[in-house]
């Protein structure tokens, strides 16, 4: 029964009075929804509305918790503590573990299901030994589904929400109302602006490097970001999609592998 703890993620509390309402006016999901047995996948944009952060929010009686990478604490400390102005919240970083599970491991006291996707499994909110460090098979197991993995596949202050997967993943509410970078987030839907996507992708070869170019015909189509034991997840642009042969990455090959929950446009209109 696979139970892993994630020694690569992190745990801020978010605390006072005003920390729903403080929170919910900067990021993309509805703060409101997180609750016992439910949390919310969310994520923290530039006022340009490009990718700078993300994270599941839970909820508690006395405050918000929220897991992230552990690399990105000081970044979300500092950057919501300078736009708090009057707000009456506190933020500190815990020292707890984020542990998951999947398969058939049964949940933990406090566990909630992944927001994103059913088979992703269970989070919760642990002690660092409350669990063993599996979190390879737990890659592998994200692989699988192609879900993103915060800044191993994203670009902080490049990529928008829409080309990760967001929406399909459940991180954006399109009618709670305004929080920061909402204005192009909205406008890249509703004018169809997207036209790349983080795809995953079968690598027949050695593994590529994050960030090695893709190739079709000689002409670069996108770049390769994470990856693991045959599976990967690339940027590529949807053109690229409509190909009949394998793309050229370093000295493999990269074959498209769209997930079920990825909603594509047709071909003839991704250009």
């Amino acid at each position: 029964m696979p139970v892993s703890i994630l020694p690569d993620r992190a745990v801020i509390e978010l605390a006072g009075e005003d920390r729903i309402t403080f929170l919910q006016g900067l990021v993309s999901n509805d703060v409101r929804q997180a609750g016992p047995g439910r949390a919310v996948f969310a994520a923290f944009l530039t006022p340009q509305g490009r990718w700078l952060a993300d994270f599941f929010i839970h909820a508690t009686p006395d405050a918000l918790l929220l897991d992230c990478e552990a690399g990105h604490v000081p970044l979300l400390v500092q950057r919501l503590s300078r736009l708090r102005l009057r707000a009456r919240i506190r933020l500190s970083e815990t020292g707890r573990a984020v542990l998951v599970g999947w398969g058939d491991a049964a949940p933990i006291p406090g566990a909630v299901p992944d927001p994103r996707l059913a088979e992703a499994g269970w989070r919760a909110i642990g002690a660092p030994g409350d669990a063993p460090d599996l979190s390879e098979a737990y890659d592998l197991h994200r692989l699988a589904l192609g879900l993103p993995d915060g800044s191993r596949d994203l670009r902080a202050e490049q990529t928008l929400l829409l080309e990760a997967g967001y929406d399909e993943l459940h991180a954006i509410s399109w009618d709670k109302g305004c929080y920061l970078g909402q204005e192009l987030t909205a406008r890249t839907r509703y004018r169809g602006l997207i036209k790349r996507r983080l795809m995953p992708v079968r690598v027949e070869g050695p593994l590529p490097a994050p960030d090695t170019a893709v190739l079709l015909d000689g002409a670069e189509v996108g770049e390769m970001r994470s990856g693991r034991s045959g599976l990967g997840i690339a940027m590529l642009r949807l053109s690229a999609l409509a190909a009949s042969r394998p793309l050229a990455c370093g000295q493999a090959l990269l074959h498209p592998a769209p997930a079920p929950w990825m909603r594509l446009p047709a071909l003839s209109d991704a250009g």
